[in-house]
């Protein structure tokens, strides 16, 4: 088997593109039909057996929030170690599987997410408001994920080797083996995409876990659970654990678990990594400020598009997303007004609708957040377009927002906003806008454009970040590919320095057995 990416959009627009929309349209019309009738209660999975907790919490969708997604159980600390402990209980029998039989599950994973892609997609639409196109990428890459770490297994023969011996009769393997129980920790903004990356990396490697999804978009990580059971995932490999990060989340993370998989907040991935015990493994991923760099030699058509694209799709919703701008002085004002204009043409509204570019933000929070910012650039800064999208009182719409004239401390250049906010500065010479990148404390992505060649490498050679584009059209920051653009966080951005989707990836996942018989 040879790895290609999943790419759904970009293999049926055209000739099939009015086959792909329709198939979208069916699986969002029959998926909200059935949130119209009486609630659907979602358990807990602990031991392979359904679990209902004595509380729940009710799911509402960001598109409208009178609309219940579902009603999802928050977990006590109590079943949370129970799922922990089924965990240990199945790692001794899961562990010792033949690596082959577990990549078979994985890739019967693979297939069966291809054949509900779309119902898979309108849930992510449903749960966190991502358009069609959005939704369908996020499935896209879970299926990758599933894909790339079986091929990788199978090119790393289960990652175990013979070595050299030093002293006649001595046989040596050397082989990566498992942990043993980790606690997945999953993000509201790419629900399946890096639930099932996490989680798969963590049991194809032969680890048992415990998957917490994210409290304001639950359902499409109870839809993974699904599925990996269906593909033959033995009760107790995988447990699913509901409920709010402050109760659930803080349980697992102290229980007695041996690693702990995160994507999220920098505040806290590090209060995840001070908690870490004596040999225990962290893989975390933490966000990042990104910033973009528009030369006096870019194709300023090119830039705006990449730039808006970063910035704004997902309502800025991606810890890759452009959320800082620095532009040449001499192309400053040409490149602005192609940037607003792009970014004015954008349609925000309901993302199941086929021509919406830019659907709600997730949370009131996540509005409040917005509103407060903007109304701080526009009394600090000068701010352009911006604004609650009218007439969409039940959702939580905003409007592309960009921010010029900020000093380099500001508040809004230094911290990730998670709204779609863009902030742009002038530069004058290229080693200062390229320090002024590196003063942030993260550094996950980063972009330029430039048609100068020394400017590019230069760029590439002194910017602290662990994905970086020149260039990039589809996406000044945002839009790495499993398999090709390893998604890598320095600094702040991640814990190890190792991208998911990446060769390097499943490593994290095992620590290293030499073995050494003596033959008589």
């Amino acid at each position: 088997m040879t790895f290609r990416s999943e790419l759904t959009w970009e293999r049926m627009k055209g000739s099939r593109e009015e086959d792909y929309h329709s198939s979208y349209e069916r699986a969002a019309e029959d998926l909200l039909a059935s949130v119209r009738g009486a609630p659907v209660i979602y358990p807990n999975h602990i031991g392979g057996a359904p679990s209902l907790s004595e509380k729940t919490f009710d799911d509402l969708s960001p598109i409208e929030q009178d609309m219940l997604v579902g009603r999802f159980q928050s977990s006590s600390p109590e079943e949370v170690s129970r799922a922990v402990r089924a965990a240990r209980d199945a790692f001794p029998t899961w562990s010792r599987i033949d690596w082959q039989e577990r990549v078979k599950i994985f890739e019967r994973a693979a297939e069966l997410m291809r054949q509900e892609k779309f119902q898979l997609a309108a849930a992510i639409t449903l749960d966190n408001g991502k358009t069609r196109h959005e939704a369908v990428a996020d499935v896209d890459e879970a299926i990758d994920f599933l894909d790339f770490y079986s091929e990788e297994m199978r090119r790393n023969d289960g990652f175990e080797r013979t070595a050299q011996p030093a002293y006649e009769g001595e046989e040596i393997s050397i082989r990566l083996r498992p942990y043993g129980v980790w606690a997945i920790i999953c993000p509201f903004n790419f629900p399946l995409a890096i639930s099932t990356g996490m989680a798969a990396a963590a049991l194809i490697t032969g680890n048992t876990a415990v998957l917490k999804p994210s409290s304001t978009a639950p359902l499409p990580v109870h839809l993974l659970y699904e599925v990996l059971d269906r593909a033959g995932l033995p009760p107790g490999a995988l447990n699913l654990v509901a409920g709010s990060g402050h109760e659930a989340g803080d349980a697992l993370v102290n229980s007695d678990v041996n690693g702990v998989a995160f994507t999220g907040s920098l505040d806290v991935g590090h209060d995840i990594m001070r908690s870490a015990i004596r040999g225990r493994r962290v893989v975390a991923e933490m966000g990042s400020k990104n910033p973009v760099i528009v030369s006096g030699e870019a194709d300023l058509d090119e830039a705006a598009d990449g730039v808006a694209v970063s910035a704004f799709l997902f309502s800025g919703q991606k810890c890759s997303a452009a959320s800082r701008a620095y532009v040449h002085e001499s192309v400053y004002g040409a490149f602005m007004s192609r940037l607003i204009e792009r970014a004015s043409r954008m349609v925000v509204g309901n993302p199941f609708e086929r021509e919406t570019d830019m659907g709600p933000v997730i949370t009131r929070k996540a509005m409040d957040n917005y509103l407060r910012w903007t109304e701080m650039a526009r009394l600090e800064g000068k701010l352009t377009l911006s604004g609650r999208l009218s007439g969409r009182t039940r959702g939580l719409y905003a409007r592309p927002a960009i921010v010029e004239s900020l000093p380099e401390e500001h508040e809004l250049m230094r911290r990730e906003l998670f709204v779609p906010i863009l902030c742009v500065q002038r530069y004058r010479a290229l080693q200062d806008a390229v320090a002024r990148c590196n003063a942030s404390e993260y550094g996950l992505t980063a972009g330029m454009f430039t048609r100068n060649e020394t400017e590019a490498r230069y760029f590439l050679e002194t910017i602290e970040s662990g994905v970086v584009y020149v260039n990039r059209r589809r996406g000044a920051t945002t839009g790495a590919m499993v398999g090709a653009q390893a998604f890598a966080g320095w600094r702040a951005s991640g814990s190890t320095g190792v991208g998911a989707g990446s060769r390097y990836y499943l490593p994290q996942f095992m620590r290293e057995q030499s073995r050494t018989v003596v033959r008589q």
